[in-house]
């Protein structure tokens, strides 16, 4: 259980992109709870203007159904800018079909996580990505 203690070093930085209010909270509230420092783009187009004119977090959980540019759409934008180049990205959608999975990876997801997600589990995979 030590994955789930709160970090004391210096803080990590994530990108959540959740159309969800309800789920944009649970992982805020998850990743703060874990010494995340997180900020939340509620649709595509927030999260476009996130990717263009903001520095690299170090992690990004990234929603594929949000209005205005899909996730896979905003994974190819971030994939095609070399600061973004190699950021953790976690998809965490309820569209958990085999070929959206493979279309993702491909695209250059790190990891994919279903929706309705375990917060421990999650909590476990994302220090794995990015320890403390």
């Amino acid at each position: 259980m030590a994955a789930l203690a709160p970090s004391s070093t210096a803080v990590r930085r994530a990108l959540v992109v959740e159309d969800d209010g309800a789920i944009a909270f649970l992982l805020r509230f998850l990743l703060e709870r874990h010494g995340w420092q997180v900020s939340v783009a509620e649709d595509g187009l927030q999260a476009m203007q996130a990717i263009e004119q903001g520095e690299p977090p170090q992690l990004v959980l990234l929603d594929a159904m949000l209005p205005v540019h899909d996730g896979l759409t905003l994974l190819a934008r971030l994939r095609s800018l070399p600061q973004w180049k190699d950021v953790p990205v976690v998809m965490l959608t309820a569209k958990g079909d085999e070929g959206f999975v493979a279309r993702a990876m491909a695209a250059g997801a790190t990891d994919f996580v279903a929706k309705p997600f375990d917060a421990i589990q999650l909590a476990e995979r994302l220090e794995k990505l990015v320890p403390a």
